[in-house]
């Protein structure tokens, strides 16, 4: 060990690698003492996994939303009966990286609806703290998912007339306020509350990048019991179970140049926008051009952002056609209650049939409607240029010019000299090449589809190893809204089940029978009167 590191020698409880949403929501989660229903009464009677952990689990009717609520045995207040630890590599703090990505790319709003959160205690949690705090003038509504204004019978009318699809999605009239999306300022806001409410800022985050996980025995610390640990850029932690709350695998650019590397940047690298060298060039009252690559929200965002800072020209290349929707994935997948596409994933009869199926509803990068607005707004007044079905062929770097030359594979497209090419296009789903879990990848391999992790119904990298997976890279259990805020609030809650599994169990000494029992009057199942008779 470097002589500039430490060795932490108290075993936590938990530890997450990871301060962004995912990570957030797990803390959160296993703070709160009654969590609010993630999952039908229906979905509790279909999926066995769902009902291992029933004794654990609030209930929600899918036709009224009326909820059942049970104390979680996993949260103590204050943290003051569980012993977390979070590292993160950006700063010592939650969501720096996510704050300084929206402070780049200068985004007023998300793109989630009211619904998606983190807050464990209310399904509407962020849509109350909006109202409670007068907020509401920072909402801003997703036109084109409410009001269409249809009964019933219009819609069995115009299905039977063969004018609308069965498969299209309804959203009830009474749901409109759930389909606005919160400005930035304000999301973060509330998800500063949850850090105050469950006592998560002091000193819980640790700005340390993990470097290697491992799972075993300890010599002189922990001989009896498995516990992992956790090598980072800064000392060594050990801790009973871990959470992988990371976005995934670090940028990369297509076919990285030797030359002008400071001329090429991934979105998820910027540091400024545009760069120096091209706003001296601006400052200096001469014309700047750049290229965007990608076909998602940060490359209309980028370009956007380029435009309004005084670019002269941007290029913008899709490989493929424009795709505008209003979330990453289509509505039928971020309906409130009842979930038909959802149940079906879950009944998927393979991990194989879930990839297809996550790929098929996120299906590329897509835009917006407002920003389909925007770029159109920036095309009519000749600042932006859009390539459709179009990809860099070549660039070659002048270090005289410090400019780009750049063809493309529509020969009768020709490009300027460019200042500067971004790519926005996403990262990649790859938990094998990821440095810190060569260990675990070796050690304790597992299976892996699309680059995901084949981990267990209990969001577990194995039954016998308790390390859970949140957010993208849990995709192949949580769905294609894995990735996203809903992503990160069910993953919370399955994940907290099963550390409650690890952890709480052996120190509850609750009565198993007594619990089922209870839990069968406060659903309806089985006997109330054996229930009542063992309360007395």
């Amino acid at each position: 060990m470097a002589d500039n590191q430490t060795a932490d020698t108290r075993i936590h409880d938990v530890m997450i690698v990871g301060a962004g949403p995912c990570g957030l929501a797990v803390a959160a989660r296993l703070s709160e003492h009654m969590p609010a229903a993630n999952f039908s009464d229906d979905e509790h009677q279909r999926y066995h996994w769902i009902q291992r952990h029933r004794n654990q689990t609030n209930i929600k009717n899918y036709k009224t939303g009326s909820e059942t609520r049970r104390k979680s045995s996993v949260a103590f207040s204050g943290n003051a009966g569980l012993d977390i630890q979070v590292l993160d590599a950006t700063d010592n703090r939650w969501m720096a990286r996510w704050d300084a990505l929206f402070k780049k790319f200068d985004i007023s709003h998300l793109r989630s609806p009211m619904f998606f959160h983190v807050d464990p205690a209310e399904r509407d949690g962020l849509l109350a703290y909006t109202y409670r705090n007068d907020r509401d003038s920072e909402l801003t509504e997703i036109r084109g998912c409410v009001g269409k204004e249809l009964s019933k019978h219009q819609r069995k009318k115009k299905e039977r007339a063969g004018r609308l699809p069965r498969t299209e999605p309804t959203v009830d009239e009474r749901d409109r306020n759930d389909y606005f999306v919160p400005s930035t300022p304000l999301f973060a806001s509330h998800c500063g509350c949850l850090m105050d409410r469950y006592n998560l800022r002091s000193d819980m985050v640790c700005h340390e990048q993990a470097e290697d996980i491992r799972f075993g025995y300890v010599e002189g610390l922990s001989e009896v019991d498995k516990i992992f640990t956790i090598q980072t850029d800064k000392g060594v932690h050990y801790s009973k179970t871990v959470v992988l709350a990371v976005g995934g695998n670090p940028p990369q650019i297509p076919d990285m140049p030797t030359e002008g590397t400071d001329a090429v940047t991934h979105a998820m690298q910027i540091k400024e926008m545009p760069s120096a060298r091209v706003r001296a060039k601006l400052n200096a009252k001469l014309p700047a051009n750049i290229v965007i690559v990608g076909g998602g929200l940060t490359s209309a965002q980028l370009a956007d952002l380029a435009i309004r800072r005084g670019v002269t020209k941007v290029w913008l290349l899709m490989r493929g056609p424009l795709k505008v929707k209003p979330f990453d994935v289509g509505l039928e997948w971020v309906g409130k209650f009842r979930n038909f596409e959802q149940a079906a994933f879950w009944t998927a009869d393979s991990v194989e049939e879930r990839w297809e199926m996550i790929k098929t509803a996120r299906n590329g990068g897509s835009i917006t409607p407002p920003y389909k607005k925007i770029l159109e707004r920036h095309i009519s007044t000749g600042k932006l240029c859009l390539r459709l079905n179009t990809t860099i062929k070549e660039k070659k770097w002048d270090p005289v010019s410090n400019t780009w030359a750049v063809s493309l594979s529509d020969k009768s497209q020709t490009l300027p000299r460019i200042d500067h090419i971004y790519f926005a296009t996403g990262v990649q789903s790859n938990f094998e090449c990821l440095p810190f879990l060569q260990s675990m990848c070796s050690e304790h391999p597992i299976e892996s589809c699309g680059g995901l992790p084949c981990i267990t119904e209990n969001m577990a990298w194995k039954d016998d190893v308790p390390l859970f997976v949140a957010g993208r890279l849990a995709a192949l259990q949580l769905g294609p809204g894995a990735p996203n805020l809903i992503g990160a609030r069910i993953g919370a809650e399955r994940i907290a089940w099963s550390i409650q599994d690890v952890l709480g169990e052996k120190e509850s000494g609750n009565d198993t029978n007594s619990r089922k029992r209870e839990f069968d009057y406060l659903t309806g199942r089985g006997s109330r009167y054996d229930a009542l008779s063992e309360a007395s």
